[in-house]
This record gives C-alpha cells, sequence and structure tokens, in this order.
C-alpha cells in the first residue's frame, strides 16, 4: 500500500511576510485580504486575531499587529528554499501551495529506517531551512495533510478512524485539495445536522452523489479513507511538453516572467489540441553552468493559461531571488514545462465563448505582443492602491509584473473621496474656471466652505450653469513635512445635461480630477 507524508508549516502567509519585513518569530502578524484577515501568527492568536476577522477588529484586540497584503508572489518565493532543502534529503517532492507539500512515504521511510524517523528528520531540515513544521502520514492524500496539521502518524487502514471525530470544516480547511466551493457543501450538512466527518462518511454514496454533486462524492471519498485520484489520471499523450532554449541566458525576474508566460501559453495550446487539462507540473530548468532544477506543482483544479503562468512566474521567481546558497550561480539557458497527469479538458471550466478562456488568452497574447516590440513599460494594468482622490488609488505596473499597489488600499485614509468613484479620471487634471451667478470668482475659504455658491463653470471655451453641487472637503496631507505638504479642498458639481465633475481648487484655482459618466 503506498502511503504519502505531507509536511505543512503553519501559517505561512504569516511567516513569509514576517521573513521579508525582517521580524522577529514572536511578533504578532496578520495577513489581509478584502479587509480581512487570512492568516495570522500564533502570537497574533494569543492576542484574540481570527481569521475572518476586520482589520481595525483585528487591530484593536492587538495593537502592535504587523499587517501585510495577500501576496502569492511573495510566499511562493520564500517557500522555494524550504522545498529544495526537503528534495535535497527526500526526492519527489510536490509543492501543493507555498507552505504545504506532499511526497511519498515509502522511499524516505525505507531511506530513514521508519515513517518516524523521516518524519523527523524532515522536520530537523525544515528547522535548518529556518521555518517550524509539522508532518503527517496516510493512507491518502488529504488524510495526511490533515494530519499533518495535528503532527500525526496515522497507521495503515485507519484513516476513516482518524478522520471520524474530527469536525466537518476539516475537509474544507485546504483550499489546495478542494473546490473553491466546498465550504458551503460543509455549512450545508451542517445545517442538516452533520458536523464530524465521521456522521459524513457514514452516509451512503449514493445519496451523496445523487443529492450534493461532484464535489461532494470526492468529498466523502476523503471522509471514509478512500482512494482518491491516483497518481496520474490518464495516460499522457505525446509530445505535450514545451521547451525553450535562451541565449543570452534569463539572470532577471522580468524577464523570466515574459519567458515563462511564453512557454505557458505554447503548453496550453498543445493540450488544448490533446482535449486534456494539465492538474500537476513539472518546472525545469536549466542554468548556463550545468545546474538543473526542477519542481512539480499539484492543484486541486485543472489548471488555466493564468493559472499556469502564475506557478511558473512564482517558481523562477523563488529560483532566480532565493537564498545565496540555493541560488544557480548562472542565469536560466532551458526552461521545460512538462505534464505529469492530465484529465480531461471537460474538466476544466470553459470561457465566455466556449473552449478555456480562448478570447481572454488571445488578448492577452496580443498584449504580450506589444510588449516585446515596444517594451514592457508600453502596456500597463491598473491596480487598485490606497489614497484620497482618484488618481492616487490607482498604481500603473507593466503587464505581467507583481502587481504590488503602491499604497495599501485596505488603510482607513481618513478624508478619502466618498462613493461612487468618477468613471474617467484626468492625469493632467484640466484648468476650469468657476464662479457665481454674479461673474465673481468661487474658492474655498481658510474655514473649509464656498465663497459663494457656485453658479457658472468655464471649460476652456465651453461654458456651463452650476445646478448643484457637494462638498467642498479639505484635504490636508502630509503637514509635518513641509517639503511634501498639501492643502487643497474636492468638491463635486452638477452641470447642464447631467454633466458631473469632481473638481479640485489647489492654489487658489480650480482643475478637474474626473468625470462622472
Amino acid at each position: 500500500m503506498s502511503r504519502v507524508l505531507a509536511l505543512w508549516c503553519p501559517d505561512w502567509p504569516a511567516v513569509a511576510a514576517a521573513a521579508l519585513a525582517d521580524l522577529p518569530a514572536t511578533h504578532p502578524v496578520a495577513v489581509t485580504s478584502g479587509n480581512r484577515v487570512i492568516a495570522c501568527s500564533a502570537t497574533a492568536r494569543a492576542e484574540g486575531v481570527r481569521r475572518g476577522l476586520r482589520r481595525r477588529e483585528s487591530q484593536a484586540r492587538c495593537p502592535e499587529l504587523y499587517v501585510a497584503m495577500a501576496d502569492p508572489e511573495r510566499d511562493a518565493r520564500l517557500f522555494e528554499p524550504v522545498a529544495a532543502a526537503i528534495d535535497a534529503v527526500a526526492p519527489g517532492v510536490e509543492v501543493l501551495r507555498p507552505g504545504l507539500l506532499v511526497l511519498s512515504a515509502r522511499g524516505v521511510s525505507r531511506y530513514f529506517g521508519s515513517e518516524e524517523a523521516a518524519a523527523e528528520r524532515l522536520v530537523d531540515q525544515a528547522s535548518a531551512a529556518g521555518v517550524e513544521s509539522q508532518v503527517g502520514v496516510a493512507d491518502q492524500l488529504s488524510t495526511a495533510v490533515i494530519a499533518a496539521r495535528r503532527a500525526a502518524l496515522v497507521p495503515p487502514g485507519e484513516g476513516a478512524q482518524f478522520l471520524a471525530a474530527l469536525p466537518m470544516p476539516e475537509l474544507a480547511a485546504e483550499p489546495s485539495l478542494s473546490a473553491p466551493h466546498r465550504g458551503e457543501l460543509v455549512d450545508l450538512l451542517r445545517r442538516l445536522g452533520i458536523r464530524t466527518i465521521g456522521a459524513f462518511a457514514d452516509l451512503p454514496a449514493v445519496d451523496v452523489a445523487s443529492r450534493f454533486g461532484a464535489d461532494a462524492v470526492l468529498a466523502h471519498r476523503a471522509a471514509r479513507g478512500e482512494p482518491e485520484r491516483p497518481p496520474s489520471a490518464r495516460t499522457l499523450p505525446p509530445d505535450l511538453e514545451v521547451e525553450q532554449h535562451y541565449d543570452p541566458s534569463i539572470e532577471r525576474v522580468d524577464a523570466a516572467a515574459f519567458a515563462g508566460r511564453a512557454l505557458a501559453s505554447l503548453l496550453h495550446d498543445k493540450l488544448s489540441a490533446a482535449a486534456v487539462a494539465c492538474t500537476r507540473l513539472s518546472i525545469s530548468a536549466s542554468t548556463g553552468n550545468g545546474e538543473n532544477l526542477s519542481r512539480t506543482w499539484r492543484c486541486a483544479e485543472p489548471l488555466t493559461p493564468e493559472g499556469t503562468a502564475d506557478r511558473v512566474r512564482w517558481q523562477l521567481d523563488g529560483w532566480l531571488t532565493g537564498r545565496s546558497e540555493t541560488r544557480p550561480t548562472a542565469g536560466i539557458a532551458v526552461l521545460r514545462l512538462e505534464p505529469v497527469e492530465v484529465v480531461s479538458a471537460g474538466a476544466l471550466q470553459l470561457g465566455l465563448w466556449g473552449g478555456v478562456g480562448d478570447e481572454e488568452e488571445r488578448a492577452r497574447r496580443a498584449l504580450v505582443r506589444v510588449q516585446g516590440l515596444l517594451g514592457g513599460e508600453s502596456v500597463q494594468v491598473g491596480v487598485l492602491s490606497g489614497g484620497r482622490g482618484p488618481l492616487e488609488r490607482i498604481t500603473l505596473l507593466p503587464l505581467g509584473d507583481e502587481r504590488v499597489a503602491t499604497h495599501d488600499p485596505t488603510a482607513p485614509w481618513p478624508g478619502r473621496l466618498p462613493q461612487p468613484s468618477p468613471g474617467s479620471i484626468f492625469v493632467d487634471n484640466p484648468k476650469v474656471w468657476l464662479g457665481d451667478v454674479a461673474g465673481n470668482a468661487v474658492y474655498v475659504t481658510e474655514r473649509g466652505v464656498f465663497s459663494s455658491q457656485p453658479g457658472r463653470l468655464k471649460w476652456g471655451s465651453k461654458e456651463w450653469a452650476v445646478q448643484g453641487w457637494a462638498g467642498p472637503w479639505p484635504v490636508d496631507e502630509r503637514w509635518w513635512d513641509a517639503a511634501s505638504a498639501r492643502t487643497a479642498a474636492r468638491a463635486q458639481v452638477l452641470l447642464e445635461e447631467s454633466r458631473a465633475l469632481l473638481m479640485i481648487c489647489e492654489g487658489g484655482g480650480w482643475s478637474v480630477e474626473g468625470v462622472y459618466e
């Protein structure tokens, strides 16, 4: 019987964020997405911080809490040295996600003498790489991952007994092994009175399949400790791998990401032609000095072209910017992508116009070609950023670069422009004149109010009557720094023909920041 060993690094997003910020392991850390905590350190939990809490509530419970934004690239880049350290003593590592990897327990247990000895050796190896970890061993993959969260070695044939007393949310706790809506299934079963994995396992398989759908069948098999998906769901069609040689070799992360996107596109063209989709992907690279690097990524669902490109980018980032002792001594000369496990293409969600996101991928390839002709900065995408004005809340980044905002958009930002935001924003704010019905210029006084009621607005050669307004709202930024201090006021005005503008008064004059559409 094949056995699976899982190595889990608790709270990995928080650990990676703390490492990047050079914080001690005892400092409370939380990682947020959508203004809610998605991961936190043990020290933060001791202070009352929990997953799902709003950021402000978390900071109220723990004032010294360090808050970082979710960043999959950061997590993958910092996890690569850990995966490399484990792979050095136990080849065949598969990364489920940053912070969690699995491998066959058979070979490593034979090499070290027993599963207990192998678990101790791998934990020590991860500790030498600077992280804490826990190991679980079981007959099935999902059982081993759950066991790793409890540092348990489940005896052969006892997976169902181990799981029986655990609460149902354990089946949805690991996103790399379950569908995105697994949590909804768990909530439904809870409302039906099924609160433990054992109670779910006792349900007849036919009833589960007929009432709850395909993902429930997979969860039910996992709950009963039955064999899950085999090492390969079907025989691999020939010639699916793609390989590219680079001269000169690639040494920069941005160039590697660009090359990885192009190779991922070629791979998915071959997969689409063979009517299959990839669920386990091997990424291999050779350097100019003859070094060979390889890592396998395993996914709960078939990879999309975007998902493949993301994993290639994360892996190359980890190799090229990792620790000096694990970093290659030369640039990447050969990059190779090879599907290790495939399923029918029908398992992959089709795009809006049919096919696997064909229109989206075609548009993306066109933009990549533009970058190749005009340079990386020629195609930029907007990322929501933090700020008070509409332009400040947009960070423009080259297509394919890591989408990291200049400022945290989830920060409080007191004085931020109220919703809704303008539909169009001007980079160079055009000057306008705002006056009252008597023809006198309207400005904002030191008390933060209009000097008189707005009545007319001139923009170039055109003039409109002002039918309504809101504001003004004072802007007093960086008052502590004379070199960058800013004092202004924003206002919204409604013109004839239902035209609405966002304007700012600065230095005694008005300019337009945006138009509401």
